[in-house]
């Protein structure tokens, strides 16, 4: 059993596609975890409110005909809200996409994401430890098959599985704590979801493009607009967030 020290939400989602800014939740699963070991469950199908591409169909099954009297995110925003509070956040490969992809929708339905949260990826302890997919990693910590994967449910739940199967097999590496396991699966100290900014020694600096490795206040005191460019351009919406928080804190300083 997990020793928790509040809910743990494991999270996966099926989507249109990979990109954050232009592409859109189609189904979300959860299974959250309780400190006394209790288990809640949540999937539902989400209205894109776009055309899914045959491409990503033929991934998840999902289809338009299967998403068109779905709510839109917007409209179930309030209740993933209410099911996810208080929640730490666990899922495969979930620090990478399924977190950053849940807080752009979050913020396009205008609700915020509550960021004071752990993560805990495990994916990474997997390609850490073993570098597989989650099919492989289903059969090498439980030995079974998964079936039905790419289906959000089936593959929440064998993240889940998974996650106990590591800290069973990995009880001399890895701490069976939610803190602990955050730090462990933490492969960057990120400014944004999106990881377009990286902090070191209290500062947020690039980490992509012209100015990867630089500060970005000292690219703002410089080059302004390019704080301009990236707010007009298709950069996730926290990631333009964060940098408008900068931004603003800069120029409180100098007022």
């Amino acid at each position: 059993m997990l020793k928790l020290d509040k809910p743990l939400a494991f999270l996966d989602l099926e989507t249109t596609g990979i990109n954050l800014g232009a592409d859109r939740i189609v189904e979300i699963s959860i299974l959250k975890i309780s400190p006394d070991g209790k288990e809640e469950s949540l999937t539902m199908r989400i209205n894109p409110g776009m055309a899914i591409p045959k491409e990503s169909t033929a991934i998840h099954g999902i289809s338009d005909e299967d998403v068109k009297d779905a709510p839109l995110f917007k409209d179930a925003a309030e209740q993933l809200n209410a099911f996810l509070h208080n929640c730490d956040i666990a899922g495969y490969n979930s620090n990478k996409f399924d977190i950053p992809m849940l807080a752009e929708e979050f913020l396009r339905a205008e609700k915020g994401f509550d960021e004071n949260r752990r993560y805990i990826d495990v994916m990474r302890i997997f390609t850490l430890m073993e570098k597989r997919t989650l099919e492989a990693a289903y059969k090498f910590f439980c030995n079974k098959e998964l079936t039905n994967a790419h289906s959000a449910e089936a593959d929440v739940r064998a993240t889940y599985e998974v996650l106990l199967g590591q800290l069973d097999r990995y009880k001399d590496q890895l701490k069976n704590d939610v803190q602990s396991l955050h730090e462990f699966t933490k492969d960057g100290d990120f400014v944004d979801f999106g990881r377009r900014m990286i902090m070191k020694e209290g500062k947020a600096y690039f980490n992509f493009g012209k100015y990867t490795g630089q500060a970005c206040v000292d690219v703002y005191k410089r080059e302004p607009q390019y704080f301009d460019w990236i707010y007009k351009s298709d950069f996730p919406l926290h990631t333009k967030l964060k940098l408008k928080m900068i931004e603003f804190k800069i120029k409180t300083q100098n007022t």
